[in-house]
């Protein structure tokens, strides 16, 4: 009898814990399932009601704008050709004295370095027997004209007389010329000093390439390098695909590297009629006004053209996705219903691009988050 109570009591023991797990369990809510994020239907993805990705995505309508586009190139400054001169010596000889040194300003006619030479003492020794000739000259003709007066001689005596002293006087001009091109008086004492090398342009000494005590043997040689920087050219590098956008006359914005707040602006001056066969690049110059001489030659310079264009569908940067070597655009087709759209880009426009095909003006897109639509 004891044996069957102890039995029953274990059975209701068993049951009452049975039921009180099952109260436990029952009492515990099921776990909702996460929302769906995305939804794809065919070619398109939808974004649920619920889905968390509502709050990550922001569109806008695409818009078609007219306008120029700006192009931006690699330039530097140049100094202009017609405004560049190569010092040569007026004869060969030494160097006595140099008083200007590199980057020195200099002034027309202003003495940029003295030569002591045997060619000026020859210079300065015809002179003087071009002058002692033609006061001979004039001597014999004065006497020839007053013989032929007093009947003592033929006029061919006379008129060999005029003929010499026509001869002296030019002889005495060259002599006389050659010193004078040599910046020295016209007499041999003159002569015996020096020959002063005189600057033919103002400007800014850019390179010299002797020094005091220089022996110059050859007078083609550039003793040194005058340079007016009163006017510089902004040259620009134009690649051979963009020659077609470029034209005489045509607007630029310059801005030196060096000044970055001073941009300038002037206009296309020429075209060079070659390509550099390295770069395929030519050079387009603009000619500017640099009294100041704050421009100097090889600055560089960011060189920006405005280039017309079409009226085209532009939209921002962000709303570009690339996958798989393909430009897409997710474009609204319903509410929150998207479809990845191909798109082929034109020219950049900063945080804008232009589109040429695949999109229309007034369609409204995915401007932001649209990696999300691509996953």
């Amino acid at each position: 009898m004891l044996r069957l109570f102890s039995y029953a009591f274990l059975l209701r023991f068993l049951a009452a814990f049975v039921m009180s797990i099952s109260f436990v369990y029952a009492a515990k809510p099921e776990a909702s399932a996460p929302p769906e994020m995305l939804v794809h239907e065919g070619k398109t993805v939808k974004v649920p009601e619920a889905s968390p990705y509502r709050k990550r995505i922001q569109m806008d309508v695409a818009k078609q704008e007219s306008g120029a586009h700006s192009m931006t190139l690699p330039g530097v400054v140049e100094a202009d050709p017609a405004n560049t001169v190569n010092v040569l010596p007026p004869l060969t000889g030494r160097f006595i004295d140099l008083p200007v040194r590199l980057g020195d300003t200099v002034q027309a006619g202003q003495v940029l370095a003295r030569i002591q030479s045997a060619d000026l003492l020859q210079a300065g020794s015809d002179a003087s027997k071009a002058r002692d000739v033609y006061e001979l000259a004039t001597k014999a003709r004065a006497r020839a004209l007053e013989v032929n007066k007093a009947g003592g001689n033929a006029q061919k005596d006379v008129e060999a007389a005029e003929s010499t002293l026509v001869q002296a006087k030019a002889e005495l001009d060259r002599a006389v010329n050659r010193l004078k091109g040599l910046g020295v008086a016209e007499n041999v004492e003159s002569a015996r000093l020096s020959v002063p090398v005189m600057a033919p342009i103002s400007g800014t000494v850019t390179a010299l390439n002797v020094g005091t005590g220089s022996v110059i043997n050859d007078p083609t040689a550039a003793l040194m390098t005058i340079t007016n920087l009163d006017q510089v050219f902004l040259t620009a590098q134009v690649p051979e695909h963009a020659l077609s956008k470029i034209s005489v006359g045509q607007a630029l914005l310059a801005t030196p590297a060096a000044f970055p707040d001073r941009p300038l602006r002037a206009t296309v001056k020429s075209i060079a009629s070659n390509l550099d066969p390295d770069t395929r690049r030519t050079r387009v110059r603009a000619r500017i006004n640099n009294s100041g001489g704050w421009l100097r030659p090889n600055m560089f310079v960011t060189i920006q053209f405005d280039v017309a264009q079409p009226s085209q569908v532009i939209i921002p940067n962000s709303a570009v996705v690339m996958t798989n070597d393909v430009t897409l655009v997710f474009v609204e087709i319903k509410p929150w219903q998207f479809e990845a759209r191909s798109v082929e880009l034109g020219s950049d426009e900063g945080e804008r691009v232009r589109v040429r095909n695949g999109l229309k003006a007034g369609e409204r897109i995915v401007v932001k988050g649209g990696v999300l639509l691509n996953d």
